[in-house]
């Protein structure tokens, strides 16, 4: 059993678009290169066997499909908690981006349908949104996860927080158009919730044409950055001081002067 969790860690490359197998390969090439001490939660971008595919039928999964069978495995192998983004056919709940995290002995730990869905790039007539918000324990601690487009939306990152989150993740694909709207609002999530915020994007490009710029990062409750990607293939992480994150909450009590009921 983990007794404590101590290290974030964010995966990323350049996701090869639609071939499942050969993502899984990368993950794994990546994760034996980073050597992460158990332990570790570590992040997959959103879709990341896939890429960010409006292609229902060439992502689509059952919950106990080929990508969940890929994290319950990986966290087994590195005694590490994985989250990673699949497409999860919900039966009459339809196609549904999913976050999938899974603890260090291979057991399913929580799943969240993405709410926010980004019309933009048509993704709202193409999948089904969520609806409930996910917060989960991982250790000593308790994580809320999110998914690329729902960073926008901080009053969900708000009840996450309520909900007893410590440790923000998100999940992206977040394109290099906007790459700047990504650093200064993981920033905004991690100081007004007083939180670690951890966020795996993706780098490199696909058949459209759309340019992803990676800059994973992890963000401590300050709003400092302590660990972030460059453009390429990479992994990074940093330790994580949970003890200091709630003696910053009891030391200046920002959290308690919310009005909800606004």
């Amino acid at each position: 059993m983990i007794a404590a969790m101590k290290r974030l860690a964010c995966c990323q490359w350049n996701v090869v678009w639609e071939d499942k197998p050969a993502n899984y390969r990368r993950v794994e090439q990546l994760l034996a290169g980073a050597q992460l001490p158990a332990g570790t939660m570590v992040l997959l971008p959103e879709m990341f066997a896939t890429g960010f595919t409006m292609n229902g039928a060439a992502a689509a999964e059952p919950l106990d499909g080929p990508t969940a069978q890929f994290l319950a495995a990986t966290a087994k192998r590195f005694g590490v908690f994985v989250q990673g983004g699949a497409v999860i056919d919900a039966g009459a709940g339809g196609l549904r981006n999913e976050s999938l995290t899974f603890a260090p002995d291979g057991k399913l730990l929580a799943r969240y349908a993405k709410i926010h869905l980004f019309s933009y790039a048509g993704e709202s007539g193409r999948y089904a949104p969520g609806s409930e918000f996910c917060v989960f324990g991982a250790a000593d601690s308790r994580a809320g996860a999110a998914v690329c487009y729902d960073l926008r939306f901080p009053e969900l990152f708000r009840r996450l927080v309520a909900a007893g989150a410590e440790i923000l993740t998100v999940i992206a694909c977040w394109p290099a158009a906007r790459q700047e709207h990504w650093r200064t609002l993981l920033a905004a999530r991690a100081i007004e919730n007083q939180c670690f915020v951890a966020a795996a994007n993706r780098c490199g490009s696909e058949p459209s044409g759309t340019e992803y710029a990676g800059g994973s990062r992890i963000v401590d409750p300050w709003g400092r950055t302590v660990a972030e990607a460059g453009s390429g293939d990479e992994v990074i992480s940093a330790a994580i001081d949970l003890e200091a994150l709630r003696a910053y909450r009891r030391q200046f009590p920002a959290l308690s002067d919310r009005r909800l009921g606004l």
